[in-house]
């Protein structure tokens, strides 16, 4: 499986979590073993990618579209995403949604080092991946920051 493979389907992976998988499941239509499939980097499943038409309604329902994301990254391409997009879920706003966001943020940017640094060379394009995932986990601490300081006035 190609490095571009491989995250493509971390990037699926991602997009089902931050919806849920019970959720991902309504909203597409499909099982959690289908899900399952679209992600897993088996060789069994390695030709199996989502339908444009499930990663449509999962990124509609996500908090950030982690497959067009990677899609315009392999592409050389950049997306600008508006930062105030979040889930319908009114806690979001919470420290302990910021938590959350912040682990989903350092596990991507550690997935990504993992994999630029297997071949033990980061090449320009796998640094500028590192980078835009520095970026959005440096997002999400501003975000929680400023929660906290609204707590403590």
């Amino acid at each position: 499986m190609t490095k571009m493979n491989r995250y493509l389907k971390k990037h699926t992976e991602a997009l089902v979590k931050d919806v849920g998988v019970e959720a991902a499941c309504k909203l597409t239509g499909r099982s959690k073993a289908t899900l399952g499939r679209y992600y897993s980097e088996s060789d069994e499943h390695a030709d199996r990618y989502m339908p444009l038409d499930a990663v449509a309604a999962l990124e509609a329902a996500a908090s950030f579209p982690h497959v067009t994301q990677a899609l315009a990254e392999i592409n050389g391409n950049g997306l600008e995403v508006d930062s105030g997009r979040k889930s319908n879920d009114k806690s979001a706003s919470s420290v302990n949604s910021n938590v959350v966001a912040l682990a989903q943020r350092f596990a991507m940017l550690m997935s990504e080092y993992n994999q630029s640094i297997s071949d033990g060379i980061i090449t320009v394009t796998e640094a500028k991946r590192m980078l835009s995932e520095t970026l959005e986990l440096q997002k999400v601490l501003v975000e929680m920051k400023l929660h906290l300081e609204d707590e403590t006035i």
